[in-house]
């Protein structure tokens, strides 16, 4: 198979035709990813208002899709509060570093196949860089910048320790994360997300969640929902805990910047994971030529909405898993997985021979591992226990209420207060 890794308007020379269609470009990405984060909102809160027997929006506009804007009105005209304790310049950037490379990550995203504007082949895609994989794993970095900064610079304990959490467990599943991107890297020999399309444009079968097993695929969603912050991984703003999380201090726009990206990174994410895994935009397209552009467009945006559908569903089912859980299934659980499935997958590349041996191999370090994890666990929670036992009680609950029990017994009551 061969790919190209240049955007084909790039091929001829550079006139003004070719700036007008990249500046139109920039500015469509641009616009479609405010525009989807409007209607994400106004989905989310619907589709859970209707799990919950409730109505949800329906004052503004039909069915009420211009709630989300009258909301984001509001938020740009509150006033804008600078706590006394925060560093201005640092307080002020952090809501950037973490709006910006959701914007630059969704202009790599093939949203669907060719058009011909004015002689030039034009890719509905904004920008098409060689590496553009590596960009998506730079730009997921950057934002965790803009979050640690964000606690920091606001001069208050509970931004503090949530941007301190933010920090250690998006770091934590990037490691998962990052290695299941080179399983789908290795099968598919380029690091374009043009290039990763172009190789699942064949079939069904030759989408990644099914070349390479759906072990990936499972890994990436589970790591991507953490490092959006997405519940049930949700510690980060857990408001019984830490108020509203790193951006208790922000009001106004800086506050509806960091809402705005939280929302564009999971319709960007969502993207990327139909990107990597389920062909992007290849589907079934009828042999009609008027209609062949159009086809590859709504099976991307079909499958895009349906993981966007598959986050609201978890947030409206799942409870929120206590911080140490988030932590162990980070990394004992995915980073060890992962690591296997990507030795596993370059085994089978070399040759079959060399696949199961590493396959073996992998299974028998699992099974140390595991047991590994076992006597650790057993070490620090037994009576062996090098380190006091941390949030649990001295005496076992079952004995307390047996004591009380007979207590209340001999004093022949049931318990309550004279």
């Amino acid at each position: 198979m061969t790919f190209s890794t240049v955007d084909p308007l790039l091929t001829h020379a550079t006139t003004a035709i070719v700036l007008l269609i990249v500046l139109i470009k920039v500015v469509a990405g641009f616009a479609i990813g405010m525009g989807s984060v409007i209607i994400m909102v106004w989905f989310e809160r619907k589709a859970i208002s209707d799990m919950q027997s409730r109505i949800g929006p329906q004052k503004w506009g039909p069915f009420g899709i211009l709630q989300s804007l009258a909301d984001g009105i509001k938020l740009f005209a509150k006033e804008d509060i600078l706590p006394a304790e925060a560093d201005p310049f640092v307080f002020k950037l952090a809501p950037y570093l973490v709006l910006v490379p959701a914007l630059l990550t969704f202009g790599i995203v093939p949203l669907g196949g060719t058009l011909h504007i004015a002689g030039y082949s034009v890719a509905l895609q904004v920008a098409n860089p060689p590496m553009g994989i590596l960009v998506m794993l730079a730009m997921s970095g950057i934002s965790v910048y803009g979050v640690m900064l964000a606690g920091w610079a606001s001069g208050s304990k509970y931004p503090m320790l949530s941007s301190v959490r933010a920090t250690a467990q998006m770091i934590s599943y990037e490691a998962a994360l990052g290695m299941t991107v080179v399983t789908v890297v290795l099968v598919t020999g380029s690091l374009s997300t043009h290039d990763i399309v172009t190789s699942q444009g064949l079939g069904f079968w030759h989408w990644n969640i099914i070349r390479l097993g759906l072990i990936p695929f499972v890994i990436y969603l589970i790591a991507i929902t953490a490092e959006l912050n997405r519940p049930p991984f949700d510690v980060v703003e857990a408001e019984s805990e830490l108020v509203g999380g790193f951006h208790t201090e922000y009001s106004s726009i800086r506050f509806a910047l960091f809402f705005l990206s939280e929302y564009l990174n999971t319709i960007t994410q969502s993207a990327i994971i139909v990107t990597l895994f389920l062909g992007g935009p290849a589907g079934w397209v009828p042999p009609v030529p008027h209609l062949r552009w159009i086809f590859p467009i709504m099976w991307f945006v079909g499958k895009t909405v349906a993981f966007a559908f598959a986050y609201i569903w978890f947030r409206a089912s799942l409870p929120r898993f206590r911080y140490d859980q988030v932590m162990e299934l980070g990394w004992k659980r995915l980073i060890p997985l992962s690591l296997g499935w990507m030795l596993v997958v370059a085994g089978f590349l070399v040759s079959r021979a060399w696949g199961f041996v590493t396959l073996a191999v992998v299974i028998l370090s699992s099974l140390l591992l595991s047991r590994s994890f076992e006597l650790g666990a057993a070490r620090s929670e037994g009576p062996e226990s090098v380190l006091p036992s941390v949030a649990q009680r001295p005496i076992p609950g079952h004995v307390i209420r047996e004591l009380l029990d007979g207590h209340d017994a001999e004093r022949g009551t049931d318990g309550g207060l004279d």
